[in-house]
């Protein structure tokens, strides 16, 4: 199932309105908070699907049966620019358990590949699995991360957010994975322009949280 909530009006208009335009993006502690903003509504959204039990609460005037999440959650980002989204799905499941992996493009001559050089994770087995990484271009570092997270067991469900995918990311995702997945996103872009970045997009996400990154 493919989410996009830019599929109907909302508040989140009004962040990524903030999030592209070269006039107002280059506020990094705004452009981080809008990052943060986007994944608190991506986990809000993503948790009317979960599921939940109830239990006998006592409040000041009188006992009552309670709905509570009992779907164990396990939130892995993509850094670097993950991490402004992770703070924001993590504000909305403050009890999940959390791992992040490192993925670089490594470019050569003939494009790039995605490079691994950090993970950790907790056990996975019958969790919600919420990978995060804001730019959905290609679709490759979320099928290498995927494939990459396999020895940590089989969760109940994967779900795999952004703030951006592209249409040939989301198609790319759809012929790569064998095992079933949701996405849920703020906007789908159509294009990817020669370097593989999203168009319209809204540049490297990572730089404008953080700073230009040193080349290796």
């Amino acid at each position: 199932m493919i989410h996009n909530l830019s599929s109907e009006r909302s508040i989140v208009d009004h962040y990524m309105e903030m999030l592209r335009s070269v006039d107002l993006q280059n506020d990094r502690e705004q452009f981080r908070a809008n990052i943060k903003r986007i994944g608190a509504i991506l986990g809000y959204e993503i948790s009317k699907e979960l599921e939940y039990e109830t239990k006998e609460i006592k409040t000041p005037m009188s006992k009552m049966s309670h709905p509570f999440l009992s779907d164990r959650v396990v939130i892995i980002t993509i850094l670097r620019a993950g991490i402004p989204m992770h703070e924001g799905v993590l504000n909305t499941f403050p009890k999940a358990e959390c791992g992040f992996i490192s993925a670089l493009r490594k470019h050569n001559e003939s494009g790039f590949h995605i490079e691994l050089e950090y993970l950790a994770c907790p056990d996975l087995t019958g969790k919600i699995l919420i990978l995060n990484d804001p730019m959905l271009a290609t679709g490759q570092s979320f099928i290498t991360a995927l494939d990459a997270l396999k020895k940590f067991g089989l969760p109940k469900r994967t779900i795999l957010t952004a703030v951006i995918a592209s249409e040939d990311g989301i198609i790319n995702l759809k012929d790569r994975l064998t095992h079933p997945f949701d996405l849920w996103v703020a906007a789908i872009d159509p294009e990817l322009n020669k370097k593989k970045y999203i168009v319209p997009g809204l540049g490297d996400a990572g730089d404008l949280s953080f700073g230009t990154k040193l080349q290796n």
